[in-house]
């Protein structure tokens, strides 16, 4: 079975949506190499309509990109999760029209399969009990309100896996099931 990594930056408070909080800490070197170390075992990108297409309408225009993340994210297997998506206008990409569509890719074969952004499907993903492993890149900001990762009233039992601290003050947060 495959397994799901959510991948969020997240504030110290928890927040993942709330505008533009963290433009002010650079990934730098650091951050870059962990995240080619991540795209490197996966072989699925996971995401929700709205963030496909911001995505989209960005990364496969990008051509002095020294990172690889355009490479990447332009011949990796996308999967967008939209019940109104017709044509993806971004290949390779698999339209899924809900969380048992997950499921089943979860079921295919394959390695991992990445889900970055998107926090409305994310919350989806947690509730349906999908999530096998959270890469959370802390950034070193408080901004109070916003949206979260965890829902009110969620609860998970997690086992932290790997932490690591880079010198912009950026930290990684891997955290597992605990079943």
């Amino acid at each position: 079975m495959r397994e799901l990594a959510v991948t969020q930056n997240i504030t110290v408070d928890g927040v993942v949506e709330a505008g533009d909080w963290f433009a002010p800490a650079d990934g730098g070197d650091e951050v870059l190499a962990v995240l080619r170390d991540q795209m490197a075992q996966a072989d699925g990108f996971l995401t929700g309509r709205t963030t496909f297409e911001q995505m989209r309408g960005f990364w496969p225009a990008q051509v002095d990109d020294t990172t690889g993340i355009t490479e990447y994210l332009n011949t990796v297997q996308k999967y967008v999760v939209s019940q109104t998506l017709q044509e993806p206008a971004w290949e390779p990409t698999t339209i899924l029209r809900g969380v048992d569509d997950v499921r089943g890719l979860k079921r295919s074969e394959g390695t991992q399969i990445v889900c970055t952004g998107s926090i409305a499907l994310a919350h989806a993903l947690i509730a349906a009990d999908l999530v096998d492993e959270y890469r959370l890149f802390v950034y070193p900001t408080v901004v109070g309100t916003g949206r979260r990762l965890f829902p009110d009233g969620t609860t998970r039992a997690l086992r932290l896996t790997a932490c690591t601290s880079f010198g912009n003050g950026v930290a990684q947060m891997i955290y597992r099931r605990t079943d």
